[in-house]
Order: C-alpha cells, then sequence, then structure tokens
C-alpha cells in the first residue's frame, strides 16, 4: 500500500479494481483496512474485497492525515514491505509491487535503507542487485542508485560495472522474454572520456568490464557517449536496455518518456519485485486525481514474470 499519507492507498484501490489487472492476476493488498476503507468512501470507490486484504494493524485511518507523514505512518509503511516480502517467502504469494514511501518519514521510525529496494535487497539477503525503471520505449538499469554524485565515481569499478551487466543479462532472458537482449553500456564522463581526454573511468573500468562480459558471450556494447546513446536506443532501435553509471543519467531521459507509465523493477533479487515509478505526491494525496498507471503496469509486469518463471 505505500506511505499511508501519500496516494498509495487511492492508486492502490484503483488499481485492484481495474479489470486489466484482474484479469492477469490476483491481487492482494497488504495495507491498512482502516486506510483503505477511508480512501475508498471519501472518493466514492469500490472497497478492496476483504479477500484480497491482508491486514496489518500498524495505524487506523483517524492518525493519518493525508500529505503529512508522521513517525507512525513511516513505521507502518516498513511494516508492509515486510509483511509483503514474508508473504512472498512463504510462497503464499507470486510477486511483489510496492506503492511509494516517504523515506523521511521512514527515516523517524528508524529506517536506515536509502529506498525500498535496498531494504528488500536485505530482507532476502541479496548483495548483487540493480535497479531498472523503464517502459515500452526505454528501459533503464542503474549502476550506483541513490548516491551523491561526488562519490559516484568512486563506486565506478570493473566489478560494479560488470555485475550489473551480468545481473541485466540473466534477468532479460529470465523473467523478460530476450533470448540476447542488446546492453548499451553508457560512459561516465562526456564523449565517454573522450580516450582519456575527459577522465579515465572509462578506461581503468568500464570498458574492461565491457570486454569481460563479451567475453562470457553478452551481447553489450560501450561505454558509449550519453548524449547520444539514448536517442540510438529509441529512435533506432539499437539496443534493448541502457546500462546508466548513475542516477540523473538514466532517469532523466527515461522519465521524459514515462513519466506517468513507467515502472521500477529491482533485479537481481530471489523474488519479483515491482514498482511504480514516482514519488507520494503529498499535494494530492487523497483527493481522487493520482493516476494508476504505473501501478497498473507495476502489476502487470510483475504477473507476465511470476507466468514466465513457473512455465520455467
Amino acid at each position: 500500500m505505500g506511505d499511508p499519507c501519500g496516494v498509495g492507498p487511492e492508486i492502490t484501490v484503483k488499481a485492484v479494481n481495474s479489470k486489466k489487472v484482474q484479469s492477469v492476476a490476483n491481487p492482494v493488498v497488504v495495507g491498512d483496512a482502516g486506510v483503505l476503507g477511508a480512501v475508498a468512501g471519501r472518493l466514492g470507490l469500490r472497497p478492496v474485497p476483504e479477500n484480497r486484504l491482508f491486514h496489518v494493524p500498524a495505524l487506523g485511518s483517524r492518525e493519518i492525515r493525508p500529505g503529512r507523514p508522521t513517525k507512525k505512518s513511516g513505521a507502518a509503511m516498513i511494516r508492509y514491505i515486510e509483511e509483503a516480502v514474508f508473504l512472498i517467502q512463504k510462497k503464499e504469494a507470486a510477486a511483489i509491487v510496492t506503492a511509494p514511501i516517504n523515506k523521511a518519514a521512514a527515516k523517524k521510525a528508524g529506517f536506515t535503507f536509502p529506498g525500498h529496494t535496498e531494504f528488500i535487497a536485505h530482507l532476502t539477503g541479496t548483495k548483487k542487485f540493480n535497479m531498472m525503471l523503464g517502459g515500452a520505449d526505454l528501459k533503464v538499469v542503474l549502476v550506483t542508485i541513490h548516491e551523491p554524485i561526488k562519490r559516484v565515481p568512486s563506486l565506478i569499478t570493473k566489478e560494479a560495472v560488470l555485475n550489473s551487466i551480468r545481473i541485466t543479462d540473466t534477468a532479460f532472458k529470465k523473467d523478460l522474454g530476450f533470448k540476447k537482449p542488446r546492453i548499451a553500456v553508457a560512459g561516465l564522463n562526456p564523449h565517454a572520456g573522450e580516450e582519456g581526454g575527459m577522465g579515465d573511468e572509462e578506461k581503468k573500468f568500464i570498458t574492461p568490464a565491457v570486454l569481460a562480459a563479451k567475453r562470457a558471450g553478452i551481447d553489450v556494447t560501450g561505454p558509449l557517449p550519453a548524449d547520444t546513446l539514448f536517442y540510438r536506443t529509441v529512435k533506432r532501435k539499437e539496443f534493448d536496455v541502457v546500462i546508466a553509471m548513475y542516477h540523473d543519467q538514466g532517469l532523466g531521459p527515461l522519465k521524459l518518456l514515462h513519466f506517468e507509465d513507467g515502472i521500477n523493477t529491482t533485479l537481481g533479487l530471489p523474488i519479483i519485485r515491482t514498482s511504480v515509478d514516482h514519488g507520494t505526491a503529498y499535494d494530492i494525496a487523497w483527493q481522487g486525481i493520482a493516476k494508476q498507471t504505473s501501478l497498473v503496469n507495476a502489476i502487470t509486469a510483475a504477473a507476465e514474470m511470476a507466468k514466465r518463471r513457473a512455465n520455467r
């Protein structure tokens, strides 16, 4: 359900009642029954059926003020994630789809992780993982995720880039139905370093990682200048996925194309996890105007991945 003070409860109620979702999955909502009921009643929406609700009594609707997160709401959103992961681990569900959380509120409740992705990796004992965001026209995998720009260069190592390439190749084959995905790797510096004239991370770390992946039989190209790479991927259809070195390098182009319909997928986990590609949107919380498109797409994608794993 995500942050109870944000748009999560609203888009969750809308998505569960979506015919598109019901045609591909049996959705079960992990969240607070009181909050979900209050949202549905306030907006005139059909409530989540009892047999579609896994109630986590972390708080009540009277303790919630839309758009105003608290320590209690922060603790609640963490519990929803924990319970959802446990349901997967107990094989009572096939995939987890997360609505947005607020990291500041979560930290007030003792949350020490940068976001959902790192927390779910911790709960599943996963050390190597990547965040992928995408839509029909563009998919982007990040080598570094929520890191300050000044730290990014020190985190670009051969091992980090090579792991990202391997995880991406495996996930695209295992969960996304690609026989041989075409992977493009962006450079860190302008013009991909221009042979050392604008930085040496490409020569020292990125190129060796790409060459190692090629020797392993992966269809990968790079490092390529980021200023032309996204054009080649979207317009010329040369690649199936882009591996970007840092958050805004990859997500700026991605959100230009898929701001409303993009989804977030964590690659490398033992479980299937997708998410919306937007935040809590406190300014429109509980007003009936939040769009459920990204959540519906995330649920649909998770269902497709689960079917592929089951078929194997």
